[in-house]
């Protein structure tokens, strides 16, 4: 429980550079992706991050740091997507 509060604490940033390559911190879980739309959960809720030909360049759960690569379109916080145990989560048995 106690590491789950720290995650909670962490800072939650997105940087985005030419719409070609996303930074993304206090990424908690991955819930799903493919190559149009990436779901995670992060510290401040849910994030739908969409567009073409993406792909996780780097995921680092333990730094809650994402990279993602390809042309984003659009990103949304969906509070109506409850977290699930993401697809790391169950692969991992986090």
């Amino acid at each position: 429980m106690a590491g789950e509060e720290m995650k909670r604490d962490m800072p939650h940033s997105i940087i985005i550079e030419g719409r070609e390559k996303m930074t993304v911190s206090g990424v908690v879980d991955v819930q799903s992706f493919d190559e149009e739309q990436i779901m995670l959960e992060t510290v401040r809720g849910m994030l739908v991050v969409r567009g073409q030909g993406l792909h996780v360049e780097r995921l680092q759960l333990e730094a809650g740091e994402l990279i993602v690569l390809g042309e984003v379109g659009c990103l949304e916080y969906d509070d109506s997507v409850q977290p699930r145990g993401g697809m790391f989560a169950r692969l991992f048995g986090r």
